[in-house]
């Protein structure tokens, strides 16, 4: 019963503890990197890459083939053991195989090789820009929970001196201190507050489930992070120039090396196209027997009373006289087809092999190799371009990112003084209104200024702290090097 009793008690703690998890950064990245759908597709791009590549190898490897044949027959067709045109019912099968080796294939195969490795590079690169991106998200949408939770913990903190303003200002309207229309003014406020509590806690909810859903968790309910320990760290990204920026990004960002393997997979392709133009030469070996039902030839019946009788005609002459000479043979009284041989005596007597080489030449195919080459080469010349629009591209993105970090930077300093300002307003204003300066409505708008001001710190803060990881990312930092 003692031992039960454990048990349950474990199980308890052990079930509360899974709900109560709350991931962090870290470990939602991680998980994201293991569960994310879109990785999972890469993963299988570059799996497909390898297979590719095996496929190039195999090409230089002869290929062995087998066949089996079993047929009936009707009416004249050929004994296969006699090679004679008979009027038969028969049942004949055969047995080959056959080996062919690729000997010269106008460098195709060699080509082919060349660029499914260059084809699993591209798919490695877009595995690792995938998981590049998939950290970003996950970065942004963690850091949005924390900024929709921060401004959540605002509201409340702020309804709790709403409350308690409420209590105050009831008591001094019932001491005739204040108009009762101050104390409407804050409930009205306060049930303001209230309202906008409701909708943040949805905005963490919702927020919530978009995170849960990029790392595949379906458990939404029980789905938490923590949301403390995140500081602006990391901030001397900034002190490095666009230009070291946008070189760095160029040597380790994936969309730059993506479009430069894109091109060198054109420039294999337009090889392997132009290699039609060149003779082809193969080798081949054949091995192959048969065998049949039909009989394997006829034989002669000899009388065994009389089995030799004179011949008569003469089988020559004797010199000088000329007298005929007369011989003996067997006397055959008919003849009998023999049965077919067994099996297995068949297929070694009826065997034969072939071998020998082959040259294609091409000459003339309605121009379908000439227009693939000048598809290859628009295609060279398309994938060129694209690779100098990447360029251009990392470069304004890399510019884009670093003005951002430095524009949200401001940002953030200039909404922490501005809270701090409304801070100071609010906390004078609450002074005058404790001592009935100002009414409920002129407090209640520095307030909200005051709510409005933190809302804008938590934001800022946690916009500018993704700005900068981005930059990181930029600069070639890894996944699992960010700072937060």
């Amino acid at each position: 019963m003692k031992r039960i009793t454990i048990f349950i008690v474990f199980l308890a703690v052990t079930s509360v503890s899974a709900q109560t998890k709350k991931w962090t950064l870290q470990e939602c990245v991680e998980h994201a990197m293991a569960n994310n759908i879109s990785l999972q597709q890469s993963a299988l791009d570059q799996e497909l890459a390898l297979l590719d590549k095996a496929d190039a190898i195999g090409a230089y490897l002869p290929n062995i083939n087998g066949s089996v044949s079993n047929a009936w027959n009707t009416g004249l067709t050929q004994n296969v053991t006699t090679g004679v045109l008979e009027n038969q019912t028969s049942r004949n099968s055969s047995y080959s195989v056959t080996a062919t080796l690729s000997l010269f294939q106008g460098l195709r195969n060699l080509r082919s090789l060349q660029r499914s490795k260059i084809n699993t590079l591209a798919a490695q690169y877009g595995l690792e820009k995938m998981q590049d991106d998939i950290a970003l998200f996950v970065a942004n949408a963690f850091l949005q929970v924390l900024t929709n939770k921060a401004n959540v913990s605002v509201l409340k903190a702020q309804n709790a001196v709403t409350v308690g303003q409420i209590e105050r200002t009831q008591e001094l309207v019932d001491a005739g201190v204040l108009p009762e229309g101050d104390l409407l003014e804050i409930q009205a406020a306060d049930a303001t507050e209230k309202q906008n509590i409701v909708t943040a806690e949805n905005g963490v909810t919702l927020s919530l489930i978009s995170l849960a859903q990029l790392l595949q968790i379906r458990d939404y309910d029980d789905f938490d992070i923590v949301d403390q320990g995140y500081e602006i760290l990391g901030t001397e990204i900034l002190e490095k120039g666009p230009q070291e920026l946008v070189a760095a990004a160029r040597e380790y960002r994936k969309e730059v090396l993506i479009a430069e393997t894109n091109v060198a997979l054109a420039e294999k392709d337009l090889q392997i196209a132009q290699s039609a133009y060149m003779p082809t030469l193969g080798a081949y070996l054949n091995y192959n027997t048969r065998e049949s039902d039909r009989f394997s030839g006829v034989s002669t019946l000899i009388d065994p009373d009389n089995p030799i009788i004179a011949t008569t005609d003469p089988i020559g002459f004797v010199d000088g006289s000329g007298a005929a000479v007369y011989g003996f043979a067997p006397n055959i009284i008919g003849y009998q087809e023999v049965a077919a041989r067994p099996f297995e005596e068949q297929l070694y007597l009826n065997d034969g092999v072939s071998y020998g080489v082959q040259m294609n030449i091409p000459i003339f195919n309605g121009n379908a190799t000439r227009n693939n080459v000048k598809r290859s080469k628009l295609n060279l010349m398309r994938r060129e371009l694209l690779l100098e629009q990447a360029k251009m591209d990392l470069e304004t993105t890399v510019y884009q990112a670093f003005v951002d970090a430095k524009g949200a930077l401001k940002s953030y300093d200039a909404a922490v003084k501005a809270k701090n300002s409304q801070q100071l307003a609010y906390e004078y204003a609450q002074q005058r209104y404790d001592v009935g300066l100002i009414n409920a409505f002129d407090f209640s708008q520095s307030k909200t200024r005051y709510d409005n001001a933190v809302i804008d710190v938590n934001r800022a803060k946690y916009d500018y702290i993704f700005k900068l990881k981005v930059l990181e990312l930029y600069f070639g930092v890894p996944v699992s090097e960010l700072k937060f």
